[in-house]
């Protein structure tokens, strides 16, 4: 009994042996109440279980994990901090303002060379191997003067996956600010002019035009959107088609023009909308921004091109042979001439019916417009003239400024041609922007033609002819040709004479080394001699031929009857 008192006496004395004691064994009670609880916490009647951070353990964990072993701390409480991921093992990242350094240092120019600095420049960060500076002639090292600048010793920054991909980690918005002002430069120089503009056409008069450059401010900016490519396109150059993926953002759904559940069907996996969803509203298809697909599908060219088709479907049952596709041009003028005659044979109908019947003068009435003096198109104007509701006729203009002459011309740009070369009719000048000469520039342009075609012919008479020396030098230079040429045909006939001497040669050799061969293989390969079938020496071409025309290929057909 007294050892056991002192066992249970001697670990109170040191903090060290507290630690290593183990738990005490729980009663049955105390077991049986610890499970219920665990089957409560479970079922989510009880509260869960909080760790020495006071955050929820889950009660599906099993106690291995979620409990910390009695021989480490059995003091401490159920915890999941072991699982986490610990803050000492964490790799430690530079934050998105962390970049590096650029340029040099400031204030900071040595003035002689110090020891381990570059040999070039005598920049102390780098050496001469990675020095960028142009390499010198005498070096810093030995002249000790104009000693480079040191840069900034760059820092070792570590970026995590989205620090090395950030493509404005570094960007200094300072430099944005440069874009910004150029812009705004560009749209003060823009309205200065617009107002130098309306100030001259307030002092010529010019009313009309005033105001509507008063009604459209934004005209200018928006001039040019027509020729800028759509958003959400993309052209694909093998199909030549434009293909739309996205929607405009300016853009109205079809279904969303008219809510009225009657109205147009709208088809969703089309995308089609083919009714016109504004026909139960009164409104004109003229004046609405969508009528339809329907619409757009019957206006514009689709409708000649619909009736070209038909006349070459046409054509071709009665045995004429045209295609939309493959002529294109063929059936187009087949169809031009085809209308011409229509129209010949409808005329010819209408006064073949006039000249029997009569009735001429009901055709020759004026329009109903004239006989009534008034119609049903409804045009208000102000007071300046402008249309306020309806449409007035337009006058059909060019983009080109015309009958503007300059300089004094009295003619226009493009209005003679010569030579493949444009120009000015009034003074025969082919200068465009040039001064307006008159009839005097054309007799001087006139003249110029003149000396350009007498001068070939001046150039024919000036040539003088040959003495009997030059031709007699010419005739013993071709005959020269002509000798060099024989000699030539000659060695070459020679050469050739001599090829098939060889050949022969090389053949007979070729059939003597067969023969022998032959009989060497018929020989016992224990008393055939060592080496006796190859040679060493290289074969020339004439070998080489032989060897190809006497080769008997077991392939051939022919090949039995070569011996014979």
């Amino acid at each position: 009994m007294s050892s056991g008192t002192v066992a249970n006496a001697a670990p109170s004395g040191g903090s060290n042996d507290v630690g290593l004691e183990e738990p005490k064994k729980m009663t049955r009670e105390d077991w049986r109440k610890k499970k219920e609880l665990e089957e409560q916490r479970k079922l989510g009647n009880a509260p869960a279980e909080v760790d020495e951070e006071g955050k929820d353990i889950n009660p599906h964990i099993p106690q291995y994990i979620s409990s910390v072993p009695w021989y480490i701390d059995p003091s401490k409480r159920p915890t999941l901090k072991h699982q986490r991921p610990q803050p000492e093992k964490q790799k430690k990242y530079s934050t998105s303002g962390e970049w590096y350094k650029r340029g040099v240092k400031e204030h900071a120019v040595a003035t002689r060379y110090r020891k381990g600095a570059c040999e070039n420049c005598g920049a102390l960060t780098h050496s001469k191997k990675y020095c960028m500076e142009r390499p010198r002639r005498i070096g810093a090292r030995y002249t000790g003067m104009n000693i480079a600048p040191d840069e900034h010793v760059q820092p070792q920054l570590t970026f995590d996956y989205d620090g090395k991909r950030d493509r404005w980690n570094g960007y200094n918005p300072e430099e944005h600010m440069k874009i910004v002002e150029e812009y705004a430069k560009v749209d003060l120089a823009k309205r200065t002019l617009k107002a130098q503009k309306l100030q001259e056409e307030l002092a010529s008069g010019k009313l009309e035009q005033v105001e509507r450059d008063h009604n459209s401010e934004d005209e200018d900016e928006d001039k040019y959107a027509d020729d800028i490519d759509m958003p959400g396109q993309n052209f694909d150059s093998k199909r030549r088609i434009t293909v739309r993926n996205l929607r405009i953002r300016e853009d109205i759904a079809k279904y969303l023009r008219n809510l009225d559940p009657n109205s147009a069907y709208y088809d969703p996996k089309t995308r089609a909308m083919r009714e016109n969803p504004y026909a139960n509203t009164g409104k004109n298809p003229d004046e609405v921004g969508y009528a339809g697909d329907n619409f757009v599908r019957y206006t514009g060219d689709t409708i000649s091109m619909a009736q070209t088709q038909l006349f070459a479907w046409e054509a071709y049952d009665k045995g004429s042979e045209v295609h939309l596709q493959a002529d294109p041009t063929k059936l187009e003028l087949l169809y031009k001439s085809f209308k011409v005659k229509k129209e010949d044979f409808k005329a010819q109908q209408k006064e073949s019916i006039l000249e029997k019947y009569g009735g001429q003068e009901h055709l020759d009435a004026p329009p109903a417009e004239l006989l009534l003096a008034q119609t049903e198109d409804y045009v208000e104007y102000s007071r300046h003239g402008t249309v306020i509701k309806g449409q007035e006729k337009a006058v059909a203009c060019s983009k080109y400024e015309e009958d503007v002459k300059i300089n004094n011309h009295t003619s226009i740009w493009g209005s003679y041609w010569k030579e493949g070369k444009w120009g000015y009719k009034c003074c025969h000048s082919f200068v465009k922007y040039s001064y307006c000469t008159g009839e005097a520039g054309k007799e001087i342009a006139d003249a110029e033609a003149s000396l350009l075609q007498e001068q070939p012919r001046e150039e024919e008479h000036m040539t003088k002819p040959k003495t009997l020396m030059e031709i007699h030098q010419e005739k013993q230079k071709e005959k020269k040709k002509k000798k060099h040429k024989k000699s030539s045909n000659s060695d070459s006939e020679g050469e050739e004479k001599k090829k098939q001497e060889k050949l022969k040669k090389a053949l007979n050799a070729e059939e003597a080394r067969l023969l022998h061969a032959k009989e060497l293989m018929q020989v016992d390969e224990r008393k055939r001699p060592y080496s006796s079938i190859y040679d060493s020496r290289e074969p020339t071409e004439e070998e080489m031929e032989a060897y190809r025309m006497k080769r008997q290929r077991p392939d051939d057909p022919m090949a039995s009857f070569l011996g014979q």
